[in-house]
């Protein structure tokens, strides 16, 4: 469905430092800077990039988005929400777990990062 998704960072080197760390743990390679300082993590199914605003004004996160990576299990999910704290995100909502709505159930953690943007792993248990 989607292309790429990209947000606004206002320190691309720190911002790259955490996604380097927590896309690291989910099996991604580190980001690459362009000619302009923007940052890109390519997949086969889309990109996910960090840019300075183009309009000058300092990057802001978006209140009500989250940006949702996959996790492998549990576990993973476990260690991208320890590896992005050490690495200059905040944790927010409820500590990572299982949330069970009816009948689904989802594995999730959540943080922000240094921008404030808020990511989360999800894993979803059979």
């Amino acid at each position: 469905m989607f292309s790429h998704i990209m947000i606004g960072a206002n320190d691309i080197q720190a911002s790259k430092k955490f996604y380097d760390e927590i896309l690291g743990v989910l099996g991604h390679k580190p980001g690459v800077l362009d000619d302009i300082g923007r940052c890109f993590y390519f997949t086969d199914t889309g990109v996910f990039a960090l840019t300075k605003p183009i309009n000058g004004e300092p990057a802001s996160h978006g209140n009500g988005t989250t940006i949702g990576f996959s996790a492998k299990n549990e576990s993973n999910a476990d260690e991208w929400h320890k590896v992005g704290l050490e690495n200059g995100g905040v944790t927010c909502e409820d500590p990572p777990g299982l949330r069970v709505k009816g009948d689904m159930k989802l594995y999730l953690a959540y943080l922000l990062d240094p921008a404030g943007n808020k990511v989360c792993a999800l894993y979803r248990p059979a």
